[in-house]
């Protein structure tokens, strides 16, 4: 779950710098230097977050409407963040979800 809350932040603290970034390419400034920079960090790691959100949900159990969720958290700018909160949540409740860190 570590993993998983690790990407979730960096993702949602990525998406955050897109929007900006977008705010100031297509707005009166046309900056278009941001975007550039950040867009395919953010897209290399939203590919990871989405294999690490798929395994917190294999091993979970939830239905694939959670997993919707989750996806839809590193897509929606500020939504990522409320996501993790509540999926971290749900997962100590579940118990099982927590796995010591390997080294």
């Amino acid at each position: 779950m570590t993993r998983y809350r690790i990407l979730a932040m960096v993702v949602g603290t990525l998406l955050v710098l897109l929007t900006i970034g977008m705010v100031l390419k297509y707005g009166p400034t046309d900056m278009p230097g941001m975007v550039a920079v950040v867009s395919p960090i953010h897209g290399f790691f939203y590919m990871v977050y989405l294999v690490a959100a798929y395994d917190l949900w294999r091993r979970t159990g939830w239905p694939l409407s959670r997993m919707v969720l989750i996806v839809l958290g590193g897509v929606v700018p500020l939504m990522t963040f409320f996501v993790e909160r509540r999926i971290v949540q749900e997962a100590r409740a579940l118990g099982g979800a927590e796995a010591p860190a390997r080294a």
